[in-house]
């Protein structure tokens, strides 16, 4: 568990896996995260009990305030000392900060705890909410990578950001 003021960053359990399915029913988040579409409840399932739970290279949260679900922040771990931040948020707690603070939290911890060094964060060029939180998180934009992911079978321009190790500082920098 991870303590991130009025937030609560837990790992999943299987109990999860119906709000994994309704939150993953949103448009938004089927236009730039790569679920599968039409989502079923067995691709939650999948999601919770073999990625979230049984991956050993995967480290995955669910973000609560006050016992409410709100989001879902994870690291791909790559084992040389990098991950990859990948996040959403439920649509009804978007544009209250929940999304950079638990970014935030679980960057610290995993510099603290897994000894990375660096932490990248990749989205296809146009979800600019993803940009957003990751900027308000710390992240320095570093550029587009060309047809670097594949979304629905095609593949996309992303843009990439990085965060190291010591950027994070122990306070949040006015305006992130």
């Amino acid at each position: 568990m991870i303590s991130a003021g009025r937030l609560l960053l837990r790992p999943f359990t299987m109990a999860d896996v119906s709000w994994v399915y309704d939150v993953s029913q949103d448009p938004l988040l089927q236009q730039y995260v790569g679920v599968p579409s039409p989502y079923l409840t067995e691709h939650a399932e999948y999601f919770v009990e073999h990625l979230a739970i049984g991956n050993p290279q995967r480290v995955e949260f669910v973000v609560e305030e006050a016992g409410e679900r709100l989001a879902r922040v994870g690291l791909g771990l790559r084992g040389d000392g990098t991950a990859e931040v990948g996040y959403w948020t439920a649509p009804a707690a978007r544009g209250r900060g929940v999304a950079p603070a638990a970014v935030r939290a679980v960057c610290r911890w995993a510099f603290e705890t897994q000894g990375l060094e660096l932490i990248e964060w990749r989205a296809e060029i146009g979800n600019h909410a993803s940009r957003r939180v990751a900027e308000k998180a710390g992240f320095v934009m570093e550029g587009q990578l060309r047809k670097r992911l594949v979304h629905r079978g095609r593949r996309v321009d992303a843009w990439i950001g990085s965060l190291l190790k010591g950027e994070l500082g122990t306070a949040e920098s006015p305006g992130r």
